[in-house]
């Protein structure tokens, strides 16, 4: 038995292979293309691991696709292949296009005409998991109720609307030909090995490197965060026991103000690596808004919760110190990946 996870060195997609192994045992064939923010460092664990078996290449590529299908004889495909970052979309979106949008359709064409060839009880257990995101949704009021898994799409972003359009053609593909999918999403996660271009992980390399915490607009734009371990958790059990065509939202009931989150960290860096002159929160530099910014997301987990018998295992508090610690442990795996593209696409961004 052996499950397909694209993207999987990714931020995500490398914790989930990590859980994955560790819960299952189950053995992986983990094909990525390593862009900037895939990075085999993130499963240097498994050095040795015949479990784990790398490809490197891309969701584009259809024909290396259904090769790998076949001579692996997957049974479950879980997609987190995907460009993920707000930011980039806005400056570059046609990247997001060609990944999320043509790299969906690639793959779901690849894992169709496979499936159509099993039989039996291969067949019948066949699964494509498609991870997505709550940013599909747009944005919420202060007092709206959460997402939905029922909730109308509204994406604000090229990103956002790459992934609803990803999202659809997964659905797509089940009411039409009946491939079997699931499709998931999630809230804003956080935790080991994610790049930092995303807010947790830069306001940490800012703060111990000296430099400003820039902090969009006036700060207040609301988040539900999500541990990434409780993501990986939930899209196991998904993957085991979702409902075929169904969607869960998989969120950690933990909403933050973008400020709060990271007056929060400078609050824990003062008691872990405190500096020799006042405080990491000094260091705090408010900047020009994105455009077309969201103010809210907030995920109602409701359906996985009382289906599936989901619960989130970390507060914010807990994850967020689980996550602080893992960055103050691993500062060589920081430098490697804060290369010169990357401090000139920061300092480009946050000018």
């Amino acid at each position: 038995m052996t499950i397909l996870v694209t993207g999987g060195a990714g931020f995500i997609g490398a914790n989930f292979i990590l859980d994955w192994l560790k819960h299952e045992g189950e053995a992986v064939v983990n094909l990525d293309r390593l862009t900037y923010a895939g990075n085999l460092d993130n499963l240097a664990s498994l050095g040795g691991d015949n479990r784990h078996h790398f490809v490197k290449g891309d969701i584009e590529d259809q024909s290396a696709i259904a090769d790998l299908l076949q001579r692996h004889e997957v049974r479950a495909i879980l997609n987190f292949a995907a460009e993920t970052h707000v930011d980039r979309s806005i400056s570059g979106p046609g990247a997001f296009v060609q990944t999320n949008v043509v790299g969906t359709f690639r793959i779901l064409e690849a894992a169709r005409h496979y499936w159509q060839s099993l039989s039996g009880t291969a067949r019948d257990n066949f699964r494509f998991l498609h991870v997505s995101t709550d940013e599909v949704y747009g944005s919420l009021e202060p007092d709206d109720a959460p997402f939905s898994e029922t909730h109308p799409y509204r994406p604000n972003s090229p990103y956002a609307a790459s992934k609803a359009s990803s999202d659809h053609l997964v659905r797509a593909y089940g009411a039409t030909y009946g491939l079997p999918i699931l499709v998931t999403n999630c809230s804003n996660n956080y935790g080991p090995f994610q790049f930092p271009e995303k807010l947790i992980p830069l306001v940490i390399h800012n703060a111990l490197k000296g430099k400003e915490l820039p902090v969009y607009g006036d700060g207040a734009q609301v988040r539900d965060w999500l541990y990434v371990g409780d993501h990986c958790s939930a899209l196991r059990l998904v993957l085991a026991k979702g409902s075929v065509g169904e969607t869960y939202n998989i969120g950690g009931r933990n909403e933050r103000q973008n400020i709060d989150v990271v007056r929060a960290i400078c609050s824990t860096l003062d008691e872990w690596r405190p500096k020799v002159d006042g405080n990491y929160a000094s260091q705090i530099a408010f900047v020009r808004d994105r455009p077309g910014h969201d103010r809210r997301y907030s995920i109602d987990a409701t359906k996985l919760e009382n289906e599936l018998g989901w619960r989130a295992q970390e507060n914010f508090d807990s994850g967020l110190r689980k996550t602080i610690r893992w960055y103050l442990d691993n500062p060589q795996w920081v430098e490697r990946v804060t290369s010169g593209t990357y401090r000139e696409w920061i300092a480009e961004q946050y000018a």
